[in-house]
């Protein structure tokens, strides 16, 4: 093989990825059983390498000498460290050393990832012993199958009456109210109440506003005392809406965006101002005692799948909306599709604008319905996640955010 570039670029990944990895391991492990040091470390990763370019009869000759090794190093020191991290490191760095020759940058990724998990010894072991619940461990495990395992089953094709429900996509919305709920639950832990549940609704908002409330819904019903501060967040989740929908006008139709800033404008602020309202009433809860996070979920599942069986029954209404109505319509057809995704209708009437298709104002008026139609899905999703309270709570917030938008489209047409 001949010493060109790509050779050097591997050795070098290989002897710095080894070097990393051992520099952690030499500091990690103190006692006279310690398997292996920087020194050796670094040596496995180059005999990787070394035997990658000696092809395959040379990698797997130094790989089982690399196991003999391990073996006999573990034979020596179980009885004092019965753990196998150190060997499995050894083995790692020398298939990364090996994997080097091939494709140095993502070795270089790998052995970086490797030094790290190694070195998080201590805050791992604190999180899975001391911080991690039973009922958190059942959520977290549920979560994952619900994303890695029945998502991916589900058809991915419209179906049932008149043929408007996707499985899949209603229950990537289920795992996206569990998700929100999830890092709302994690915000709460990290920065308390009104702050955490701040931030969870306004980064949950850029994902979807109505999976947001649904949400929060959910947190104000197992934690009442934090009610106002989850309505404040899910509030503070028509802000990133709107920010969302000026993006894609930005995108589709410019002019459009320049005709209908001012209510964006509008509905952006009175739902920020609403929120932040709602959040400095909220702010002498964050002093109070939070219930036992032993006692409370991440997030429910009975919840989240009735918020899915509001999503699909809104979904029929709208279609059998827009059979009755016709397509013909433009203002119609937006408010009637606005019910379930306010992004999709600003994805079509922005189209429609940017072609020519309708005018400027009559746009601007068919996004206007649309943002207005969509509330109608996001006080539904409060009504059936959180409750009657928090539901009125968040149709005052929700009717505020529409007046401003529509009093700001009025005196602008």
């Amino acid at each position: 093989m001949a010493l060109d570039a790509a050779v050097v670029s591997g050795i070098l990944a290989a002897l710095g990825g080894g070097l990393l990895v051992g520099i952690e391991r030499e500091r990690s492990q103190v006692g006279p059983h310690t398997i292996a040091g920087v020194r050796t470390y670094t040596l496995a990763a180059l005999i990787g390498g070394i035997g990658a370019m000696l092809e395959p009869v040379g990698l797997a000759l130094a790989g089982l000498m690399i196991g003999v090794l391990v073996l006999v190093s573990y034979q020596t020191s179980r009885k004092e460290d019965p753990g196998l991290t150190g060997e499995l490191a050894l083995i790692a760095v020398f298939l990364l050393g090996a994997l080097a020759m091939r494709a140095p940058q993502l070795a270089a990724a790998l052995f970086v990832l490797v030094a790290l998990l190694l070195a998080s010894k201590q805050a791992l072991h604190r999180f899975t012993r001391q911080v991690l619940s039973d009922a958190e461990l059942t959520d977290l495990l549920l979560l994952a199958a619900s994303v890695a395992i029945v998502l991916p089953l589900l058809p991915d094709r419209t179906m049932g009456p008149l043929d408007v429900l996707n499985p899949r996509k209603l229950w990537l919305l289920v795992v996206l109210v569990m998700g929100i709920n999830a890092a709302g639950y994690i915000a709460l832990r990290a920065f308390g109440g009104n702050r955490g549940m701040l931030l969870a609704g306004l980064i949950g908002g850029f994902v979807s506003s109505t999976a947001t409330i649904g949400g929060m819904g959910q947190r104000a019903r197992s934690m009442p005392a934090l009610r106002r501060s989850a309505v404040a967040a899910a509030l503070l989740s028509n802000v990133a809406t709107v920010i969302q929908l000026a993006l894609i006008l930005a995108v589709l139709a410019p002019p459009l965006l320049r005709a209908f800033a001012p209510p964006l404008l509008a509905a952006g602020t009175a739902a920020a101002a609403i929120a932040l309202a709602m959040a400095w009433h909220a702010r002498s809860e964050a002093g109070k005692t939070l219930p036992e996070f032993s006692l409370a979920r991440p997030f429910d599942l009975v919840h989240a799948l009735v918020f899915g069986a509001i999503v699909a029954a809104a979904l029929l209404a709208a279609a059998a909306l827009g059979n009755l109505i016709g397509e013909s319509g433009v203002l119609a057809a937006a408010a009637a599709s606005g019910i379930a995704d306010v992004h999709a209708a600003a994805v079509t009437v922005g189209e429609l604008a940017a072609t020519g298709a309708i005018a400027t104002r009559e746009a601007s008026l068919a996004l206007a319905l649309a943002f207005i139609t969509n509330s109608i899905m996001k006080c539904l999703a409060a009504l059936g996640s959180g409750g009657g309270q928090f539901a009125r709570l968040i149709f005052v917030g929700v009717v505020v955010i529409d007046a401003a938008l529509l009093a700001a489209w009025v005196l602008v047409r």
